[in-house]
């Protein structure tokens, strides 16, 4: 590993002056900043728009980067996460994050109609609990569970240390399981009001 990234800096000096060695950072990074900017976003278009806006930024810049012990990957990301902030400034919206169902639990192939059907209500029920997460615990969890990074490379990504991020991750899933909660409950709520109880 120590050898790519080696390799990897290598081609972020010579990316200043060498439009080829640039060009080489674009392919190892576009598809991984493109997913991460799609699932903050959830609109193909605005994703494309602002991955581009990502490698144009870091075109611009890239000869003031720094080795500061941080991968050129999570200066990218936070590139991406600036962009994306200001897209959700812009839309003045709250962020949605359309996780496909694959994502975060893989679909189980049954072929019992009964426990897909099961499977799939879990799979709804946690999309939208994790679409009421605050914007940073959305992130998160994309870079967690979408792009499998580890605790240091988040905390990399969000500027916060390795133990900061499995302290915001056990936030993270405290809250996603009371939202659950929440959204049963009212759910059972609305089914008793709908029978009649």
């Amino acid at each position: 590993m120590p050898a790519r990234n080696n390799e990897e800096l290598d081609l972020v000096r010579r990316a200043a002056s060498d439009p080829a060695a640039f060009g080489e950072l674009y392919e190892r990074h576009v598809r991984r900043i493109y997913n991460y900017i799609y699932y903050r976003t959830g609109n193909h278009h605005d994703a494309e728009d602002l991955t581009a806006r990502v490698f144009q930024r870091a075109m611009r810049h890239v000869a003031n980067f720094e080795d500061k012990g941080v991968p050129f990957s999570a200066w990218l990301y936070r590139i991406a996460h600036n962009l994306v902030a200001n897209w959700h400034r812009d839309q003045s919206r709250r962020p949605v994050v359309p996780l496909d169902d694959r994502v975060l639990i893989g679909s189980g192939g049954s072929s019992h109609p009964e426990l897909e059907a099961i499977e799939s209500e879990e799979r709804a029920l946690l999309l939208v609990a994790v679409r009421r997460l605050p914007p940073e615990r959305q992130q998160l969890l994309i870079l967690k569970f979408v792009q499998r990074l580890s605790n240091a490379e988040i905390g990399q990504i969000m500027g916060r240390t390795e133990g900061a991020i499995k302290s915001l991750y056990h936030r993270t899933l405290n809250s996603l399981r009371e939202e659950i909660a929440r959204i049963e409950q009212s759910a059972g709520r609305d089914g008793d009001l709908a029978s009649g109880a």
